[in-house]
């Protein structure tokens, strides 16, 4: 089984630059869990106890309001860790994480690795550089997304969606992921009409098709000719 975990955890960019004698240090202290469709891994403003690895299923993170609403996160798929600030913070966790389907995860307790990284200051250090440039990523995607009006977030989120989730074929891109409208509107900060909207626009056009659990981008070009429209 270490071999298998050692292999899922070279998978996660974080700890790409671990050698194998490194990685089998980290894959000691995985613990395995299973979440049913619906269930909450983890709440907002919990104790952040483990940061979690997807081996099957999907995962959405949202956080919600004062008036309840949820605002989107994330969608996570197998081989993607969350939450991205796991480690080297005490603060709680910052959102909630839901089960979509069953899934599988490995879990990361987090007092346990921050001893082996006082062990092995080594595994520190790379970690660290690797979370650096996640970072700077998250903030340059933010800074994109924000400059956009509504329409071109919606765009680009497809073509995020498909980038994470697709499956090409025929031209065409699957996106086999279970989710709203209203979900939707919570990732890109809109309203569920105004998704439903749009989502009915690039209908008409042959661009995409819908259903309730897929997403189907008909003619990928020219979502990305939309997208890159000033």
């Amino acid at each position: 089984m270490e071999k298998d975990t050692a292999a899922l955890l070279m998978r996660i960019p974080l700890f790409r630059d671990l050698s194998g004698s490194e990685m089998e240090q980290v894959a000691q202290l995985v613990i395995f869990r299973y979440y049913a469709r619906k269930s909450v891994i983890f709440a907002q403003g919990d104790e952040k106890e483990a940061v979690y690895i997807i081996r099957d299923g999907l995962v959405k993170t949202f956080k919600t309001d004062e008036s309840g609403h949820e605002q989107i996160v994330s969608f996570l798929k197998p081989g993607d860790m969350f939450p991205h600030t796991g480690f080297f913070t005490s603060q709680p966790y910052p959102a909630t994480a839901a089960a979509i389907t069953d899934v599988r995860l490995a879990a990361i307790p987090i007092r346990q690795f921050e001893q082996l990284l006082l062990k092995m200051p080594v595994i520190a250090v790379k970690v660290m550089r690797v979370m650096g440039e996640k970072i700077a990523e998250l903030q340059e995607r933010l800074q994109t997304l924000t400059g956009q009006d509504v329409r071109h977030r919606v765009v680009s989120f497809l073509l995020e969606l498909a980038e994470r989730h697709g499956e090409a074929r025929d031209g065409r891109i699957a996106i086999n992921l279970p989710m709203t409208n209203q979900e939707f509107a919570g990732a890109v900060g809109s309203t569920r009409e105004t998704v439903n909207r749009m989502l009915n626009q690039l209908e008409k056009g042959q661009i995409l098709k819908t259903d309730r659990n897929r997403i189907v981008i008909l003619n990928p070009d020219a979502l990305r000719r939309l997208r890159d429209e000033p």
